[in-house]
């Protein structure tokens, strides 16, 4: 703590980050920005340019980055964030101030700029970002991507077997992907109110991650709008509690089962969700990612149930 007050570059770095993306982030909250362009992308760069500014030392950067994870971790403390959150964000800003900072060196070597480390004058491009970012949230207010993710496995049981065994579910226990180990929603059980069409079905969640495990991560609300025993289940999301993903909603979920050579069948799940994050380059595979991670437990807890009450031998 010594050294970071007595180096006053790297005490001003620390700073300005904090300032900059503490801004980006009370403007999140406040619902003045959305988790679009200028937060992700305009923000990292411009405090990367202001950090570049800075008369030239290694512990700029490393202070900047510091800082940065200090604020991720305090988020995910409060409860405001997800550990997996946190873990999306960092490869899209980090590269992204280093490219701000690269930018900062092109305009001193070429255009004769010079550095400085007065605070005021450093904090201006902030204003930048300040006008971007209600610019934005308001030309799109509404505006949200709508993505369909599906995943198909085919069981050695029959459709109907098959329909029984998911359309309600007391206890999921199977082998979780990689990112429920993180803060990925884990299914717990799904319980079908009434099995017709108007009746409701409500999954519940848990934290993946282990320094929560005992707290629940919410519901989804499911009201059935099609379904034929051994053919289709198709539900529209009436409700969803998933704490900490403001940023995701869903609006279905079907079941299609299908024939599969003789007494299988070919299970498609098909989830439908929005999602106001940008760029969607970045954030889309990640999305889909999560949303078949989650498709993959159900299927290898389907697995599990099947082999159990048919007394088949399952293996993971």
């Amino acid at each position: 703590m010594k050294k970071i007050i007595k180096d006053k570059v790297l005490l001003v770095s620390i700073i300005l980050t904090a300032i900059f993306f503490g801004t980006g982030i009370a403007f999140l909250f406040m619902g003045l920005t959305r988790y679009g362009w200028a937060l992700f992308v305009l923000l990292p760069v411009v405090l990367g340019m202001v950090l570049g500014a800075l008369p030239g030392r290694k512990t700029v950067m490393a202070g900047a980055i510091l800082c940065t994870i200090v604020l991720l971790i305090g988020l995910y403390s409060l409860g405001a964030s997800g550990f997996l959150c946190v873990l999306m964000v960092l490869p899209i800003i980090i590269p992204l101030m280093f490219f701000g900072h690269l930018i900062a060196f092109f305009i001193k070597r070429y255009l004769g700029a010079h550095d400085t480390d007065t605070l005021p004058v450093l904090l201006l491009p902030l204003f930048v970002f300040l006008i971007a970012a209600p610019v934005e949230q308001t030309l799109t207010k509404n505006e949200e991507s709508i993505v369909s993710v599906s995943t198909t496995k085919i069981f050695n049981y029959t459709r109907e077997q098959v329909y029984d065994a998911i359309k309600s579910v007391d206890t999921m226990d199977a082998p979780k992907p990689f990112l429920m180990y993180l803060d990925l929603p884990v299914p717990v059980k799904c319980v079908l109110e009434k099995e017709a069409v108007g009746g409701t079905r409500t999954c519940y969640f848990k934290s993946g991650n282990l320094s929560r495990a005992d707290f629940g991560a919410g519901t989804i609300t499911e009201k059935i709008t099609a379904l034929e025993r051994g053919k289709l289940l198709k539900m529209a999301v009436t409700d969803y509690q998933l704490i900490g993903r403001k940023w995701l909603g869903f609006r279905e979920a079907i079941y299609y089962f299908e024939k599969a050579g003789v007494g299988g069948c070919r299970l498609t799940r098909v989830t439908t969700y929005t999602s106001v994050l940008a760029p969607r380059f970045y954030w889309q595979p990640l999305e889909q990612l999560g949303i078949r991670q989650e498709h993959d437990y159900v299927f290898a807890n389907l697995e599990k149930d099947l082999a159990a009450k048919y007394k088949q031998p399952y293996t993971r």
